[in-house]
């Protein structure tokens, strides 16, 4: 069997659906136990004839399963049924009889991974939670039915002061070309929204736009997600499989965050740019490749370079052509009607009516600092929004940090002395800010589980109403 990547992926996945066969009444329930510590949702079928049909087997991420179940259905044979039902779902087979011909036999019929017992919790989780990001990265990177026709409205972007013009003018003049273009500016500028615009503008148009975030992957998981990897190449390899180079053939690549890239990426990232070819992880064979790469990042990488952090040779080959995406911070005038935007944004998604936002609170978001820039305020007005009482978000509605915002450049911990609650609240929101809103995420992050955050807006929403009310 090959070896597994040397890196996973780090973060820890959100809650996910397993289906657990195991007919060890006592280690499936000590199994059971730890991967629901972990928050997951865990159903126990006791044989390979409890397993549940096709239907209701496509409602769990992962299956993890027993080979030797003591009946007539072998592991062998819920893999196969569980593969029948998703192609895609991730099966992991576990025996007390590991052997080389039966991990031969595990990868070829499909298997995510073959793990010998007695079974050791950390690598079941670790096997997991590498099952679980791959398939979302397979599943997030295909793009949607109807995507091409609505690029242009996806890559809407809001605002009419100065420093927003020249983002628009350089756009405008970048666009019909093959350049490749570097965008930078600080997380939560937009910079995504900004390569969408280069490319909906751009001759590749109705050609795919593939989107990827370099820093959130490992550096052996990002290397076969750019570029493809060949059946065999390592443990879970089952097949040949496109990289994102060949997904985005004819159209548009955007890397964010590609400062964060290692030297060894950097080295086959120019390559690309050079020769227009890559070579899968695991092949032999070059496929020659029609990509316009748009990448972005938060970090100085004039600096970098001068350090030896990055590449000269391929700073200049990403940088024909630079956008700045300015802070919110250094774009105030845009805050209203970003928020307008936003509003109907959310209002539509949630199928709620649109309320209205009292000068009070737009006049507070227009003195905040917004350290988590544009995805920041996105949040800060749907939690107003979905808070809000009579359709109307005021001051109440926002968060505390916001209410008592100080002017960007001051931390408002020099003058002020927040409350244990307060400070509590800050610091979730920064988090919501950045992970975009994502509760579950954000919840990860903070230590605690989604029902406990929930109960927190919960307590909060009732103390607004009740300060409302006196």
């Amino acid at each position: 069997m090959n070896e597994t990547p040397s890196a996973v992926v780090a973060a820890p996945v959100s809650k996910v659906r397993i289906l657990l066969v195991e007919d060890d009444a006592t280690l499936a329930s000590l199994l059971a136990r730890v991967l629901r510590t972990d928050g997951h949702q865990v159903d126990i079928a006791e044989s390979g004839e409890a397993v549940p049909q096709a239907a209701k087997l496509v409602g769990y991420d992962v299956v993890v399963t027993d080979v030797q179940l003591g009946g007539k259905v072998t592991g062998h044979d819920v893999l196969k049924k569980a593969r029948e039902a998703n192609p895609s779902m991730p099966v992991i087979l576990m025996t007390a009889y590991a052997d080389i011909e039966g991990a031969m036999k595990a990868v070829g019929d499909g298997a995510y991974d073959y793990l010998a017992k007695p079974i050791d919790p950390t690598e079941l989780r670790r096997m997991l939670q590498e099952a679980i990001a791959r398939r979302r990265l397979a599943e997030n990177k295909k793009p949607q039915a109807g995507a091409r026709e609505t690029a242009a409205a996806e890559a809407q972007i809001v605002g009419t002061t100065p420093a927003m013009l020249d983002v628009y003018k350089t756009v405008a003049q970048v666009a019909p070309t093959t350049a490749s273009v570097l965008i930078v500016g600080e997380s939560g500028t937009g910079k995504e929204l900004v390569a969408r615009a280069i490319h909906a503008k751009s001759p590749r148009a109705q050609k795919p736009f593939v989107a990827v975030n370099c820093a959130a992957l490992p550096e052996s998981i990002l290397e076969s997600e750019l570029f493809g990897h060949e059946k065999g190449a390592f443990t879970g390899a089952a097949a040949s499989k496109r990289g994102l180079f060949e997904e985005a053939n004819g159209g548009t690549l955007f890397l964010d965050e590609v400062g964060d890239i290692s030297p060894k990426m950097q080295v086959q990232l120019l390559r690309v740019l050079q020769e227009g070819e890559i070579r899968r992880v695991g092949g032999s064979d070059v496929v020659k490749v029609d990509v316009r790469v748009v990448a972005a990042t938060n970090r100085d990488l004039k600096a970098d370079v001068a350090a030896g952090r990055f590449r000269e040779d391929l700073y200049f080959r990403l940088q024909v052509v630079t956008v700045r995406v300015p802070p919110l911070r250094e774009r105030r005038p845009d805050i209203r009607l970003l928020v307008h935007h936003f509003l109907a944004k959310h209002a539509e998604r949630q199928k709620r009516p649109l309320p209205r936002v009292a000068d009070e609170a737009i006049a507070s978001l227009e003195h905040y600092g917004f350290p988590g820039n544009v995805r920041e305020l996105s949040h800060i007005v749907e939690h107003g929004m979905l808070v809000a009482r009579d359709g109307v978000i005021t001051l109440a509605d926002l968060p505390q940090e916001v209410v008592g915002g100080k002017p960007s450049g001051t931390s408002g911990l020099a003058d002020d002395w927040p409350t244990l609650a307060v400070l509590d609240r800050r610091y979730i929101d920064r988090v919501l800010a950045r992970t975009g809103g994502n509760k579950t995420r954000a919840a990860e992050v903070l230590g605690i589980d989604r029902r406990t955050l929930n109960r927190m807006f919960a307590r909060e929403r009732a103390a607004a109403r009740a300060a409302q009310k006196s």
